[in-house]
C-alpha cells in the first residue's frame, strides 16, 4: 500500500497552475492540477488514452469539444483520447482536480509542472 495527503500536492503559485504526480506506473498516471482565481489548462488532446478529472476543491469549466459545462467541486467527467478540451478556475478561489490518464500518450504526460 502506498498512502500519500492530497494537502502536500496542493500547491498555487502566483501566475500560473501546477500539476503534481500522485501515482505514476506503467500506462496510467494519477496526478493534482491546482488552479488559481481564473488560470486556464490549454485546449489540447490525450491521443488514444482516457482523462478522469474530478473536480476536488472549487469551481470552474470544462470545454469539450468547444462546448463549455461548468464542473463543481464533486463532479467527475471522462474525456476521450480523440475529444480536445480544456479547463477555466472559477474567478471566486483557488480549485484542484484530481486527474486520472490511462494509457499515456507520451513520457512528457507523467511529468510535474510549475
Amino acid at each position: 500500500m502506498e498512502k500519500k495527503t492530497i494537502r502536500e500536492f496542493q500547491e498555487f503559485p502566483e501566475g500560473r497552475f501546477t500539476k503534481r504526480l500522485l501515482f505514476k506506473e506503467e500506462g496510467h498516471v494519477i496526478f493534482l492540477l491546482n488552479f488559481g482565481p481564473g488560470q486556464q489548462l490549454p485546449t489540447h488532446k490525450h491521443p488514444g488514452a482516457d482523462v478522469y478529472i474530478l473536480q476536488l476543491e472549487g469551481e470552474g469549466a470544462v470545454t469539450v469539444n468547444g462546448t463549455e459545462s461548468a464542473l463543481g467541486s464533486g463532479e467527475v467527467v471522462r474525456v476521450t483520447g480523440d475529444e480536445e478540451f480544456s479547463y477555466t478556475s472559477g474567478g471566486n478561489g483557488n480549485s484542484t482536480l484530481y486527474v486520472t490518464l490511462i494509457n499515456i500518450p507520451a513520457p512528457n504526460y507523467a511529468e510535474n509542472i510549475g
